[in-house]
C-alpha cells in the first residue's frame, strides 16, 4: 500500500458516498445514468469474484465488499425506491451498454494474462472500467442543468483513475519494475476519456459558473 493507492481507494469511495447522499438525503438521482451504474455492478461482480477464494488482507476484503454493497444499492435505488425513481432521467439516458459490454468481453477473451475463468473476467472488469463512464459523460452532454452534486461525484470518479495511474508508476519505479500493460492501458483510456470533463468542470470552478458540457 502506498500513499498513491490510498488517495484512490478514499477518492473512489468518497465519489461513492457522495452520490449516496445526494439519492438518500434529496431523495433524487436526477443526472446521474442508470447505465452506468449498472455497469459499475458488472464491474465489481466480475472483478471480486474471488472474494471468497483468496484473502489478500481485512482492507483489501473490506473495500471490495464496500464497492459491491454500494454500487447493488445505488442501482436499486435508482430502478425500485418509489420516490427515487421517479426523478432518474430515462429519456435522455439512452446509451445502449451492451455495445460496451460484449466488446469489452470479447477483447478480454482475446487479450489476456492467462486464459482462466477468473483471470478473463479480471481484464473484462478493466476493460469495462475504463469505458463504464460514456453514459454518464452522454446523459451529462444532454442536461442542460449539472447539480453540484453530480459534477464532483464525476470529477471524483477520474480523479481516483489518476491517482491509480500515479500507484503504477510508482510500484514501478518503487517496487519491481514489472510493467502490467493491461491495467496501465485500460487506466490511460479512463483517464483521457474523462480530459474533456476535467477541462470544463475546472474551468466552471475557476469562473465561479455553473458546470456545462458542450453537445
Amino acid at each position: 500500500m502506498n500513499a498513491f493507492r490510498l488517495a484512490g481507494d478514499m477518492t473512489h469511495l468518497l465519489s461513492i458516498i457522495l452520490l449516496l447522499h445526494k439519492i438518500r438525503a434529496m431523495k433524487s438521482c436526477a443526472g446521474i445514468s442508470l447505465r452506468t451504474q449498472e455497469l459499475y455492478v458488472i464491474v465489481f461482480v466480475t472483478r471480486y469474484v474471488d472474494l471468497s477464494m483468496k484473502y489478500y488482507s481485512f482492507y483489501n476484503s473490506i473495500m471490495k465488499i464496500v464497492f459491491l454493497g454500494t454500487s447493488i444499492s445505488i442501482v436499486w435505488y435508482m430502478r425500485y425506491h418509489k420516490v427515487v425513481k421517479q426523478t432518474y432521467n430515462k429519456d435522455v439516458d439512452t446509451f445502449r451498454h451492451i455495445f460496451l459490454i460484449l466488446p469489452c468481453f470479447v477483447l478480454a477473451l482475446l487479450i489476456n494474462r492467462a486464459f482462466t475463468v477468473i483471470e478473463v473476467l479480471w481484464t473484462f472488469s478493466l476493460y469495462l472500467e475504463a469505458v463504464a463512464i460514456l453514459p454518464q459523460l452522454v446523459l451529462l452532454q444532454r442536461s442542460r442543468n449539472i447539480d453540484n452534486l453530480t459534477g464532483n461525484y464525476v470529477f471524483l470518479l477520474g480523479a481516483y483513475r489518476a491517482f491509480y495511474l500515479l500507484n503504477w508508476i510508482y510500484r514501478f519505479f518503487i517496487e519491481n519494475h514489472q510493467v502490467r500493460w493491461i491495467p496501465w492501458l485500460s487506466g490511460l483510456l479512463q483517464t483521457a476519456i474523462y480530459a474533456d470533463f476535467f477541462y470544463y468542470y475546472i474551468k466552471s470552478w475557476k469562473n465561479r459558473e455553473k458546470l456545462k458540457l458542450p453537445a
